[in-house]
This record gives C-alpha cells, sequence and structure tokens, in this order.
C-alpha cells in the first residue's frame, strides 16, 4: 500500500472504503460519468462529474478527500476516488442521480482550513456552470471528515447535510496529542532510532523514511516485541485481535504522521500544539521509570488558539450530520465520536446528530452497503425521502439485502 493512500484510507467517507485493505468487492455498476476538471481561485483544482443526460435528480454531492502528505504535488488524489475493485467513486454518486464535485485543496499536508474554503468554492464553481442545485450535501473521510464536520457547522446555509466519516471530530488537540503521546513513548522503548524527536523532524528522516528508517523500526519491533506491546499499551492504540500484524502497521503509520506531519503542521498552526508537560503515562512494566523518562514539551499558546478558532467543532448543528466510524480505528479513534457526541448534546444540537458504530478493526474499514446506508439516512434526514436508485450501483443481489437491513437498522427508511 502506498504511503499516500496509508494516510488516510479514502473513500470511504462517503461510499466505501478506499484503501482498507478490504477485499476487492463485486463491481458496481453504474452508468459513466461525464467529468471536468478546472482551477479554484484559491489554486485548487476541481473535478465536477455529471451523470448521463436526464438522469441528474437535481442535488449535488461533495467530497472532501482525506490526508495528502506535504511533500506531494497538488492535485486532485485519483487514488482516493476509486474503490477497490476500480469501480470510480463519481460514478457511484452519478449512477444515484446525483451530481459529484470534489476538489483537490490548495495544499496538502494539514489543510483543513483551506479544504473547508476549497469545498464551498466548489459549490459556487458547480452553480455557476451548471445552475443552483436542489440540495447539496457534503461528505469527507478522515481529514475530509473533519472538513465536514466543521464546513457543515459553520455553513448550514451552504450545505443541507453532511456524511463525516473516521474523522478527528472530537478533539483535534486530542488528535495531536494522540501522535505525539506515540512519538514520545517510542523513543523511550526504541531510543535514538529515529533522529530528532516528537517535534523536530530532520529531513533526512522524511527524505529516507522507506528505504532506511521504517525499515530500521521494524526490525527493532520484531526483535523486541516485548517493548512493542508495552508501547501499544501505553499509547493506547487499538490492534485487531488474531492479527499479530496489526500492531507492527499501526505503529509505523503512527509514526509515519509522526514524521511527515509535525514540521507542516507547526508551520500551518503558528506554533507547536504537542503538550504532555502533566501527563501521566501507564501500561508499561515499570511506569515510574517510564515518566522520569519520557521528553517533556509544552504546546505553544498560538497554536492551541489557532486550533480553538479554525480545527475544533463545536457540536452546534443547524444542518444534519451523520458521522461513520470503525469502534476500532488505530489511527483516528473512536473516542472523537464519544466527545463530539457530548458537544452536540451540550449545544442542544442532538435531534441533528447520528453516530453510527462500525464494530470493526481498522481506519475507515467500511463496506459500500454501510456507507450507503448513512448516506440514506442523511438524505433522509434531508428531504425526508428515501434514498432511490441503490439497486444501479448495487447489483449483487445480497449486497443488496445488506444494505435494506442496515438502513432499517439506523433509520434510513420509512
Amino acid at each position: 500500500m502506498s504511503r499516500k493512500g496509508r494516510m488516510f484510507l479514502t473513500v470511504v467517507v462517503l461510499l466505501g472504503s478506499l484503501l482498507s485493505g478490504l477485499p476487492a468487492s463485486p463491481a458496481l455498476a453504474a452508468p459513466l460519468s461525464t467529468c471536468e476538471d478546472g482551477p479554484q481561485a484559491s489554486g485548487a483544482i476541481y473535478r465536477i462529474c455529471m451523470p448521463e443526460p436526464g438522469r441528474w435528480n437535481g442535488d449535488l454531492v461533495v467530497y472532501a478527500h482525506g490526508y495528502v502528505a506535504f511533500n506531494e504535488p497538488v492535485g486532485i488524489p485519483e487514488n482516493q476516488l476509486v474503490l477497490p475493485d476500480g469501480t470510480s467513486l463519481p460514478e457511484i454518486i452519478n449512477g444515484l442521480g446525483f451530481a459529484f464535485a470534489t476538489t483537490s485543496y490548495s495544499t496538502n499536508g494539514l489543510a483543513v482550513r483551506e479544504g473547508i474554503e476549497d469545498v464551498r468554492d466548489v459549490v459556487d464553481v458547480f452553480r455557476a456552470r451548471y445552475g443552483e442545485p436542489g440540495h447539496v450535501y457534503l461528505g469527507g473521510a478522515s481529514e475530509g471528515g473533519l472538513v465536514t464536520a466543521l464546513a457543515v457547522e459553520r455553513f448550514p446555509a451552504v450545505f443541507d447535510g453532511g456524511l463525516s466519516t473516521c474523522g478527528p471530530v472530537g478533539s483535534f488537540r486530542g488528535q495531536i496529542n494522540y501522535w505525539g503521546d506515540l512519538r514520545v513513548v517510542f523513543d523511550v522503548f526504541f531510543p535514538g532510532l529515529i533522529p530528532g524527536n516528537a517535534l523536530d523532524i530532520p529531513q533526512e528522516v522524511i527524505d529516507q523514511w522507506d528505504t532506511v528508517y521504517k525499515p530500521a523500526v521494524v526490525a527493532a519491533l520484531r526483535a523486541n516485541p516485548d517493548a512493542m506491546a508495552q508501547l501499544l499499551r501505553v499509547a493506547d492504540v487499538p490492534v485487531e485481535r488474531d492479527n499479530p500484524a496489526s500492531a507492527e502497521e499501526a505503529l509505523l503509520q503512527l509514526l509515519w504522521y509522526n514524521v511527515f506531519g509535525s514540521n507542516d503542521g507547526i508551520a500551518k498552526l503558528g506554533g507547536q500544539p504537542f503538550g504532555n508537560m502533566l501527563r501521566v503515562y501507564h501500561g508499561s512494566e515499570n511506569d515510574l521509570a517510564l515518566n522520569r523518562q519520557v521528553q517533556r514539551f509544552r504546546a505553544d499558546p498560538a497554536a492551541l488558539e489557532e486550533i480553538a478558532a479554525h480545527y475544533q467543532t463545536s457540536g452546534q448543528l443547524a444542518s444534519p450530520l451523520v458521522t461513520l466510524h470503525t469502534t476500532g480505528d488505530p489511527y483516528v479513534p473512536y473516542w472523537h465520536e464519544l466527545y463530539y457526541a457530548g458537544a452536540v448534546q451540550s449545544s442542544g444540537s442532538s435531534p441533528l446528530h447520528t453516530n453510527i458504530p462500525v464494530f470493526r478493526y481498522g481506519h475507515c474499514n467500511f463496506k459500500v452497503s454501510e456507507v450507503l446506508a448513512a448516506f440514506a439516512l442523511l438524505v433522509l434526514k434531508v428531504t425526508g425521502q428515501e434514498l432511490h436508485g441503490v439497486e444501479q450501483v448495487l447489483p449483487d443481489a445480497d449486497s443488496q439485502a445488506e444494505f435494506l437491513r442496515l438502513a432499517r437498522e439506523v433509520g434510513a427508511l420509512r
């Protein structure tokens, strides 16, 4: 799996699991889409795909993609628009009768602020080219899941509703601390293996991650499984039961986030956001020694202010928001959903929010039927109407039956 692919398993949020590592699903039947790309004022690139003539239902689905490494060229991440069997996400959306639009964002890496502005702008681009849509739905995965939640909270006049999947919607600062804690504890159990520290990533580590440092980490983890097990417990990283390889894969990916995301994130936030001065780590064989050895950092106030102003959800909703999350997500933990549900309740917006937990291991590890059921619930909440056309994108009788069962369970069928 490619580095960019692992970063945030993609599509998924809106209809399937992109790079979740699931077996290829049966081919989905959908009419061909007619797509066009073009520039946005921010420097981002948009893509709009329309159903076959006469099949557009008048509504628009906008997709907010997941994380792309800061050192990749800006462009629409094609691997996040294709399902494991090669089926095009735009064609699935178009097969349901909706127009589809997405954007590259104007930057990679930490792109939440830019992503929000670019998904808003792509709606304006669509209006200018195709007229006013009846309803506008926003969906996104991982980082795009946070873009979705924030945009739906802040711009209900633009987005009639949203489907946020596997995103850090509960506490953005908590997500940063989750990654940072993993790195500082790793450095105690495997000292000197990765140069620099949790907040200072040398360029050589970024440049040689795949060729030098990742292999070194793999060798160290395999040579000291007891230290790896302690690290997982202390950092509270979910692993897949009966699949020992999931532990190594989770640690490698979390370290990848630290290596490729730290410098970029600090620059964009105007300071370093990780703080563990008062954190008490536990779960090792000697917690006293661990807490004495772990490196301590104090978060910069400017970075925390930036997070509070632009990256933290409020839970205040004026449009429906459905969130979908695997309970065993090792990269963006499920506790985000518990925090977000609490914020929604405090704001009095609970009737507009529904979380659908998927009891499975993995990041954005969804079946197409699960995402379609979540989307069907969103459509019902926005329009009062059931989602039509599912049989055209799920031609297999078993998958159709699974969708109907799930849709009934989540209340998407009247």
